[in-house]
């Protein structure tokens, strides 16, 4: 299991659509998120910043992400959500949600 922590800017005035959706995500995007082996998964608000922490229970990382962008459903909640968020501008080159490394764990 990978543990992943990463974070995104929320835009002005997005936080009610984005609590909006998040409190009724659409069925099918949970599935597939379950399909593509991510248990665990929870987003943080704080000052505009969006954290996002989920578990990857997969063997093939790659993968799974693609099976998830090929997803017609998951491409249309994404297009909804893309709008609503900024990007840091430190991420990784073809990161939409900056990767964070984790310093500490405790089990």
């Amino acid at each position: 299991m990978q543990r992943f922590g990463m974070m995104i800017k929320l835009r002005p005035g997005s936080e009610e659509t984005y609590r909006r959706y998040h409190a009724a995500v659409w069925p099918e995007v949970l599935d597939k998120l379950k399909d593509c082996n991510i248990r665990n998964y929870s987003i943080h608000l704080k000052d505009g910043f969006l954290f996002s922490y989920f578990e990857y229970h997969g063997q093939n990382l790659e993968y799974d992400w693609s099976k998830m962008a090929a997803h017609a459903k998951t491409q249309e909640w994404w297009a909804i959500m893309q709008p609503m968020q900024e990007p840091l501008s430190r991420r990784k080159e073809g990161e939409w949600w900056a990767t964070m490394e984790e310093v500490f764990h405790l089990d």
